[in-house]
């Protein structure tokens, strides 16, 4: 009976110390990321992702149909999400397959008439734009700039940051 009455009392006084001491334990904040993100934020929207995802780091030139020269950055990271930033012109009459002058000023008339019934904040050809089913990809993610120099100033920026693995933020057209 006295062990029975000594451990009754025993519980009473732990249990206390138990309590107290589950308590006043601290509760992890939240906290931001240690890890080393890029991030590029555009009219379209804003692209991150952790620098140790990113694989490679590319840009191009290429011609779609003789009409338009694009060029395109991309970053390849191992998720099936692919991202693309691109910038396109018409092409001129003077590269190897370029287009007549009439198609071009046939095309600058048309942009020029649709400017009219359009609202600057609405204007298509500074969107991406998606033809389903012949551009429309699944898992890509694609943000149209406004010049070539801007390609090259996300190349520049994504592949410093690839290279030393240092947090990087890069605003453009905004």
């Amino acid at each position: 009976m006295k062990t029975a009455i000594a451990s009754i009392i025993a519980a009473f006084l732990v249990l206390p110390l138990v309590a107290c001491a589950q308590g006043t334990s601290p509760t992890p904040s939240p906290s931001p990321t240690r890890t080393p993100m890029w991030r590029c934020d555009l009219p379209g929207g804003s692209y991150e992702v952790a620098i140790h995802f990113i694989i490679s780091v590319s840009t191009h030139e290429y011609l779609v149909d003789g009409a338009a020269r694009v060029t395109e950055l991309n970053i390849e990271t191992p998720g099936s999400t692919e991202v693309r930033f691109y910038y396109l012109e018409p092409n001129t009459p003077s590269s190897p397959i370029g287009i007549g002058q009439s198609t071009l000023d046939k095309a600058q008339e048309l942009a020029e008439e649709a400017a009219g019934r359009v609202s600057p904040s609405e204007r298509p050809w500074e969107k991406v734009v998606k033809n389903y089913p012949t551009t429309t990809h699944a898992h890509t993610v694609e943000y149209r700039l406004d010049t070539k120099d801007q390609v090259e100033q996300l190349f520049n920026s994504v592949e410093q940051a690839f290279r030393l693995g240092q947090n990087t933020q890069i605003t453009i057209g905004q």
